[in-house]
């Protein structure tokens, strides 16, 4: 998957794993929807508000959509992940961080007041296709 990561030192370095720009060719791309640690089997929220197994859920759910839709994890160029509490930011990291180990998407992260069902991370992504 053809993409650059697009750093400049005229602008803050990334403060985690993200890109602070990814450039991509003309070409078919991925909006995926937000999702939260629902297990697809049970349809119940899972991780009971370890911010770690609620994170590892939704990458999986991430991915499963992205396969779906002749991508994955690796034709991420942009994220966005929203959180409940930005107290938790560093132990998202730490889990986002496995699913993107060479050359992070661009991200943006933000704290909200509630999300769905009680669910305390939501990722969305823009991904190219495969």
């Amino acid at each position: 998957m053809p993409f650059d990561i697009v750093a400049t030192a005229a602008a803050p370095k990334a403060i985690g794993p993200y890109s602070q720009a990814v450039s991509v060719p003309a070409g078919r791309l991925i909006f995926c929807s937000g999702q939260i640690p629902i297990d697809p089997q049970s349809g119940e929220l899972t991780g009971a508000g370890d911010i770690r197994q609620e994170t590892h859920r939704v990458m999986k759910n991430l991915d499963a959509v992205l396969r779906a839709a002749g991508s994955s994890l690796h034709g991420v160029v942009k994220t966005t992940i929203y959180l409940v509490d930005l107290g938790n930011f560093s132990a998202v990291n730490e889990v986002y961080a496995g699913y993107f180990p060479g050359r992070p998407p661009a991200r943006a992260t933000v704290e909200v007041a509630a999300l769905p069902r009680g669910a305390q991370v939501e990722i969305d992504a823009i991904a190219l296709v495969d």
